[in-house]
């Protein structure tokens, strides 16, 4: 069916509490389509699986990526191959039923930030229990196989990489979109706007600053990113450990200063330093460059992370720095380089 909206017309976000990208995906796409008089349902797929199906998986992958990350790299290797993408297919109709229920007989759309729900969503429409229309909306640069479903109406890609990738893994109608994030993140206005917000935030006022990032999560190798920085010393490193208390702690008694946990003013910050040291290539990525700071991909987490730093080097988008040798070189590039202006964000329909 075409994929057509108006003012009046209710739409189904699914996304999941796995990581923030997707969550904050979502967020935005119901911001942008509330602007336009669409009312936005959003609902996670783990609260749709039977039991506690659902937060046993988040945790189970929460436990992955902290005590064996290149674990993920060789399991996201074998979802590739098509047996075991059937399965993870089939975990994810469990939650169908609770998704037609969500969705129910006024939904005009359905939209999926995550894998799993858009497979759900899938599944229905197979069935022939879902008169909605399907798009899944990708998150991620890099496009793996369970991305994708040719159920789909429309699949939205960040970048044209990510929409060759979602065609050759079956995708029909694709349109290369922008990431869409929040108003927040745009460009500093000046030197005494930075000023404001390092002294609200007591950083430095006299030193380049490195914002390092590793989702909200806090996982990867942070530690060894922020010694790696500190013997450098051409930027001082700022991290934000998300919901890592312990990662938190552990960096604050090795001396490290400037040290945040969840932080809601994430565009205070990025508009506080000089660059980011990121390890995913998600939404944070997507926010820094909105912002209009150099970006780079250090240290980054084995499966999606390495894929999507390859996607963004290959684009020139951001610069993928993969020994300790090589970072000094490029901490200093970037930051001799003027911040380029944000692009505006345009969404065609």
């Amino acid at each position: 069916m075409p994929v057509e909206i108006s003012d009046g017309d209710r739409v189904v976000i699914v996304s999941a509490r796995v990581g923030a990208g997707h969550d904050g995906a979502a967020r935005e796409l119901a911001r942008w389509l509330a602007e336009r008089g669409v009312r936005a349902d959003r609902v996670d797929f783990l609260d749709l699986l039977p039991g506690r199906l659902g937060q046993t998986l988040c945790g189970a992958y929460h436990r992955q990526l902290q005590v064996a990350p290149r674990s993920w790299d060789w399991l996201l290797g074998a979802l590739g191959s098509p047996a075991l993408a059937a399965l993870a297919r089939r975990l994810a109709a469990l939650a169908s039923a609770g998704l037609a229920e969500v969705v129910g007989d006024d939904a005009r759309l359905v939209v999926s930030t995550y894998p799993l729900a858009t497979h759900a969503a899938a599944h229905l429409r197979a069935r022939g229990r879902l008169a909605a229309g399907l798009v899944a909306y990708l998150t991620d640069p890099s496009v793996h196989r369970l991305c994708v479903s040719a159920q789909a109406d429309l699949t939205v890609a960040p970048n044209e990489t990510a929409a060759r990738q979602a065609r050759a893994w079956g995708a029909g109608r694709v349109l290369v979109a922008p990431p869409l994030v929040a108003p927040a993140f745009r460009p500093v206005a000046g030197a005494a706007e930075r000023t404001r917000l390092r002294f609200a935030h007591g950083l430095p006022a006299d030193r380049a600053l490195a914002l390092v990032v590793s989702g909200s999560w806090g996982v990867g190798e942070v530690e060894r990113t922020v010694a790696d920085l500190r013997a450098d010393g051409s930027a001082e490193p700022v991290v934000v450990c998300g919901r890592n208390d312990a990662l938190r702690e552990r960096l604050r008694n090795a001396g490290l200063r400037h040290v945040f946990g969840w932080v809601d003013p994430m565009a205070d910050l990025m508009r506080a330093s000089d660059l980011v040291v990121q390890n995913a290539g998600g939404l944070t990525t997507s926010e820094a460059l909105a912002t209009g700071l150099p970006v780079l991909t250090y240290r980054c987490l084995p499966g999606h992370g390495r894929a999507n730093a390859a996607v963004l080097d290959q684009e020139g988008t951001v610069p993928w720095v993969r020994t300790p040798d090589a970072l000094g070189p490029a901490l200093r590039a970037a930051l001799a380089r003027e911040a380029a202006p944000a692009l505006p964000i345009e969404v065609a329909g």
